[in-house]
């Protein structure tokens, strides 16, 4: 009796946290309702007939040799780009973003193109066969090599994956697997994580490649234990606003490639289409000579991606003025505001503030510090910039200007689209080789920048 009372354990389904005993109301995240008793079965992880652990000797690390796997490269160049120039064998990559911003509609046009050379496998825990089937109509996919299984049990995935041997699998989504060795609901921390954990030993096992498919959480995190994202190899964040066409696939972690690597795509009525060259696109409805208006040359991972930075400063009637941005750090321009009021007397203190990235892109490197309060200047004085004008550089505390990485890769970038001037920092001009047909302007700090400015 007091070895079974021993086995007994009690969890949250929402958060994970143990508990010595059945509560009410989980200590950990407050919720109600949500501790249920677990009695562990035998871990399948390492375990063989008999109930004995097989043993693994330690090896030293010059005996191992080095397996130089090929990789697997789809159709899409967008999604080979990110992925660090294509689809390892047993890698796990985690897909994530908003509903409804195209996960689904990626990982099936994806895998029809892998399907040409691999096999592959899709399962869907959200959609009927024929809601899979009606997708793929609508994207031009006639399916003869691909197989799909409509299955929220972990177990039968498993077997259909022992079935069908595939060397690519998709599993759309995690959060709706749920494993037969854990009582709680699909969906909960318990199951992600079980199911992660089995799915990530098969592919290692198997040599198989897998792309899960997760859910997102109102603050756009990964929904489930944040364990996740360290269990697997690749995570990556599909992206886009509701109101643009635009799609945008970030890698924000990967073991086999650059991080912060970016493939955009458009959302078309036949599905998802390839951007070849994003800096056009983003470009191609910006309004030249309007005041405010600034194009930054920015880098996202190896990736050139020249983006306008637009600025509105307009008197405000309110005690406390606004400050919204779009695609930008608040913070940031918090503090930009305050550099330029105190190094150049600038009266932002009593004016409405407006930035926006165009076209719904997404800035985080600093290097935009110097395009940004180029583009606040002009708006505030209400003239316009050179058109064929480039601004990067990032804005210390003190209004100098400090050197940026990979400038001399920004610089050609805009010299293919047309560009004729740039300004940069000082630190910066001793990289830059070969930029033909471009002025270059050196400034160490925001007073030099001004004075530069038409």
């Amino acid at each position: 009796m007091t070895k079974e009372k021993d086995k007994q354990q009690f969890f949250c389904e929402s958060c994970g946290a143990q508990s010595l005993r059945w509560e009410g109301r989980c200590g950990a995240c407050g919720a109600w309702n949500t501790i249920k008793e677990f009695r562990p079965g035998r871990s399948q992880a390492g375990v063989r007939a008999g109930g004995k652990i097989e043993l693994v000797r330690p090896r030293l690390l010059s005996e191992v040799q080095r397996d130089h796997a090929h990789r697997l490269v789809g159709t899409g160049s967008e999604l080979n780009r990110v992925l660090g120039g294509g689809l390892t064998p047993g890698s796990v990559a985690l897909v994530a973003g908003d509903p409804g911003i195209g996960k689904s509609t990626l990982l099936m046009q994806a895998l029809a193109g892998f399907s040409q050379s691999w096999s592959v496998l899709y399962v869907s825990g959200e959609e009927s066969l024929e809601q899979l089937k009606q997708r793929a109509d609508r994207l031009g996919l006639r399916g003869e090599r691909f197989p799909v299984l409509m299955e929220n049990r972990l177990e039968v995935v498993i077997q259909g994956v022992e079935e069908t041997q595939p060397e690519i699998l998709v599993v759309d989504s995690i959060q709706t697997l749920a494993s037969e060795t854990s009582p709680s609901a699909a969906g909960t921390v318990n199951q992600v994580r079980e199911c992660a954990g089995r799915l990530i030993h098969l592919a290692k096992t198997r040599n198989m490649a897998v792309f899960l498919v997760g859910h997102v959480t109102k603050d756009g995190q990964i929904a489930g234990p944040r364990v996740l994202e360290h269990m697997v190899d690749t995570v990556l964040y599909f992206e886009g606003e509701r109101g643009h066409d635009y799609r945008i696939l970030r890698a924000v972690k990967n073991r086999f490639g650059p991080s912060n690597e970016i493939g955009v795509f458009e959302m078309c009525q036949s599905g998802l289409k390839e951007v070849a060259n994003p800096s056009e696109l983003f470009l191609s409805e910006r309004i030249r000579g309007a005041a405010g208006s600034v194009v930054f040359p920015g880098m996202e991972g190896t990736r050139p991606v020249l983006v306008e930075i637009q600025s509105l400063v307009a008197p405000s009637v309110f005690p406390q003025p606004r400050r919204n941005t779009l695609g930008w750090d608040p913070n940031r321009l918090a503090m930009l505001t305050a550099v330029l009021e105190k190094r150049l007397g600038l009266g932002f203190y009593n004016h409405d503030i407006f930035l926006n990235i165009a076209g719904g892109f997404r800035v985080t490197e600093p290097a935009a510090d110097l395009a940004v309060a180029a583009s606040l200047f002009g708006s505030l004085k209400n003239f316009s910039l050179d058109s064929g004008l480039v601004v990067v550089g990032e804005v210390g505390l003190g209004g100098e200007v400090r050197a940026v990485s990979h400038v001399a890769t920004r610089l050609r970038e805009a010299a293919k689209l047309g560009f004729e001037r740039a300004l940069l920092p000082e630190k910066s001009l001793k990289h830059v080789v070969d930029v033909p047909k471009m002025e270059l302007t050196a400034v160490s700090s925001v007073e030099e920048m001004i004075r530069q400015l038409p």
